[in-house]
């Protein structure tokens, strides 16, 4: 193969490898902001904020602790991670944190308010950046499918029991949940579908010589 005809190729991998990192850099950074606001969490992220005040570990330690426990049920699931499953477990946590270390609380309804649509919004692109890159799913994506695959049961409904049982355990245990939580819910699928759409990587000709399986858009990326 001529250097001419393995550019295309090349160029494609970049710009994938650029979404894929840009996307969790961002998801870790809008979920901060949503801690920010003090008005609610995305559903495990509910999980992960009671655990760490139980616990006395940061968020993103948590959410790479839970992220790389859930990975393990892959196993008797038979679902293979990509380099997407991995770097969500390694990259998220440390972009949460480090954003949870230079940006304050909000005061104010205004401030709050802003803030929380802010990371829904960027969430939602987050999402679209990831999930277009096809190095496969997030750890918990994939628990959700490999349920779906082994139980029968409809990704809808198997996403709905996991995470109204996140949900439901994270309050109890401090976790934050508010206005933000309901608006996360009912915005991100279609927001995430709109950053689908915008961030499209076209196969590449020849296919790629990366392995990653990309994750089915049913199953929404949700930390």
């Amino acid at each position: 193969m001529s250097k001419q005809s393995r550019q295309p190729g090349h160029r494609q991998l970049t710009r994938r490898l650029t979404q894929l990192y840009g996307g969790l850099l961002l998801y870790g950074a809008s979920s901060a902001l949503l801690v920010r606001s003090g008005l609610g969490l995305e559903p495990w992220n509910v999980l992960h904020q009671g655990l760490a005040q139980r616990t006395g570990l940061s968020m993103g330690v948590v959410l790479t602790l839970l992220g790389a426990a859930v990975l393990l049920l892959w196993i008797p699931l038979r679902q293979r991670p990509g380099l997407g499953t991995v770097s969500n477990v390694l990259v998220i946590g440390a972009a949460m944190d480090a954003t949870l270390a230079v940006v304050p609380d909000a005061h104010g309804w205004t401030p709050r308010i802003a803030m929380m649509v802010a990371g829904i919004v960027l969430n939602g692109a987050a999402t679209g950046l990831y999930i277009a890159a096809r190095f496969g799913p997030g750890p918990r994506d994939g628990l959700m499918t490999g349920l779906n695959q082994r139980t029968g049961l409809s990704v809808r409904l198997v996403r709905t029991a996991v995470e109204i049982t996140v949900v439901v355990t994270g309050f109890a245990l401090g976790g934050t949940v508010g206005a933000g939580t309901l608006l996360y819910a009912v915005s991100i699928g279609p927001l995430a579908q709109v950053f689908l759409r915008a961030f499209a990587v076209p196969p590449a000709p020849g296919g790629s010589t990366v392995v990653a399986a990309g994750p089915p858009r049913r199953a929404i990326l949700r930390r």
